[in-house]
């Protein structure tokens, strides 16, 4: 949301960091439209249903993937490829690892920078907000109304999300996504510990509040998700795959050092 995949003070310098620091490597910076501003733009329009479709059609067709890559995603692309590696994994090249940084993967439920749990005024706000963000037409227009999770109305989100709900398998059990999630060697989800962005900033390790209200938080290890194993995720965290870690900053803000020491090392060179 607000970044794009190829400018040098976004994504694109992502990209060069990566090709610096880890020699040889093809680096992909997946841009979904034809230019950088249709980028930009979809990332706020266009319905992630269409984007994972398009992004699988992409990674298909890419030659260079074809002994298998590392996706790292930033924010809200993080679920997005998440979805991807859910709903085509099997047809694609073998995706090694998913880093996720800053990752809503519960969703959200308030606004950038306006803490609800300490602001009134906020909370206020994003109770407007839900009845508004289930309504189709916004659905099917706004990118960020398909991953708001409206704690106090769980049955209205599960049935009405037209995307996160159904990637967290809160509708029915698909047994695809959850076989490809567990292909990954692992699912490392990167928490930050001071974001303004996203809230609750443990929706970044999937955690979320409790339903029927939006003030107990729940880890992830006590969500149904987790206990009903909805997604694997705790057969991956028994079997090591799965990779909590967090860091000092807000969303998005971390060091060359703490990346290359905690991701690139670890991760991405293989």
């Amino acid at each position: 949301m607000g970044d794009t995949c190829c400018l040098s003070f976004s994504l694109g310098g992502i990209k060069v960091f990566l090709e610096k620091n880890i020699p040889g490597v093809y680096v992909n910076s997946l841009k979904v439209g034809n230019s950088s501003i249709e980028d930009l733009e979809n990332g706020y329009f266009m319905n992630p249903n269409q984007q994972v479709e398009y992004v699988c059609g992409l990674l298909a067709a890419d030659p260079q993937l074809k002994d298998g890559f590392n996706a790292i995603g930033f924010s809200q692309g993080s679920q997005f490829l998440r979805a991807v590696v859910q709903r085509c994994g099997h047809i694609l090249p073998k995706i090694k690892n998913l880093i996720s940084l800053g990752g809503q993967h519960q969703g959200v439920y308030g606004l950038p920078h306006c803490g609800a749990l300490m602001h009134p005024t906020c909370d206020y706000i994003r109770q407007l907000l839900n009845y508004a963000a289930y309504e189709n037409w916004v659905q099917n227009a706004l990118v960020q109304a398909t991953y708001w999770h409206d704690p106090l109305d769980d049955e209205t989100y599960i049935h009405k999300s037209i995307f996160l709900s159904d990637i967290n398998n809160e509708i029915m059990a698909n047994k695809t996504y959850i076989q490809n999630l567990n292909n990954l060697d692992h699912l490392v989800l990167v928490k930050f510990d001071n974001d303004t962005i996203v809230q609750p900033r443990e929706t970044e390790w999937f955690g979320y509040y409790e339903p029927g209200q939006s003030k107990k938080l729940l880890p992830l290890r006590e969500t149904k998700l987790y206990t009903e194993d909805r997604l694997g995720l705790k057969k991956m965290d028994k079997e090591g795959k799965l990779i909590l870690l967090s860091t000092v900053g807000d969303h998005l803000r971390f060091s060359d050092t703490w990346f290359i020491e905690n991701i690139l090392k670890p991760y991405l060179l293989n």
